[in-house]
Parts: C-alpha cells; structure tokens; sequence
C-alpha cells in the first residue's frame, strides 16, 4: 500500500518526502511536520461565537446591533441571516450575504450564532 504524501504548503510541489517525522520539499527546501499541516488547516476553519464551525449556506442570527458604514439604520440583533457564503477575510469580514433591507454586505463572523 502506499503512502499519499502532501504537497509542500509552501511551494505546492508534488515532490515531497519523507525524512523521521518530517516532510522535505526538495524543491524549496521547506520542511514541515503533519502537525503544523493540521493546525493550519484548523485555523482555516470559520467559526461563530460560540465557536461552532460554520459553512456556505448555513443560516445565522446576528447576536448584537451592528452599525453600517454609509447607512442610517443598524442591522437589529436577532436578524437571521440565510445562505451565507465564507469568504477570504477581508478587513475581518469573512461571510459574504444578503439581508433583506440592507443588500449585500460582509460580516465578521464573530458576531453571527449558527442556527442549527
């Protein structure tokens, strides 16, 4: 049976090998554990408040009353949001939806409960 290695999480080589318990990309010479692989990928993962894991399409209630840039009104704590999308965070908001009255806008995950 063989063994699947990773790409390098550098340079994304498929060349990689083994060397005790490391990883060795010959090509840019970065080595790494199968740790440091897991926790990067933990830290991938977007979570609410409550530190649940969320994904595209769930729905979220927002926990507390958020000020909008450029708008009048606030977006109400408990407004439930549906289908939201995970996006690379961009000044922290890291959920791209669409709330009826608003539009488009960004949220920072922080502030959404997941509805289950």
């Amino acid at each position: 049976m063989e063994q699947t290695l990773p790409n390098c999480t550098s340079c994304g080589s498929e060349y990689t090998y083994l060397d005790g318990a490391l990883f060795v990309c010959p090509m840019c010479a970065h080595e790494w554990t199968q740790d440091s692989v897991e926790e990067a990928e933990e830290a991938l993962k977007v979570r609410d408040a409550n530190g649940q894991e969320l994904a595209d399409g769930d729905t979220v209630t927002v926990i507390k009353d958020l000020k909008v840039k450029g708008a009048s009104s606030v977006i109400k704590q408990g407004t439930k949001v549906k289908g939201i999308r995970l996006v690379d965070p961009e000044d922290g908001h890291d959920i791209d939806c669409k709330i009826p009255g608003f539009g488009q806008i960004g949220l920072k995950s922080i502030y959404v409960k997941k509805i289950k």
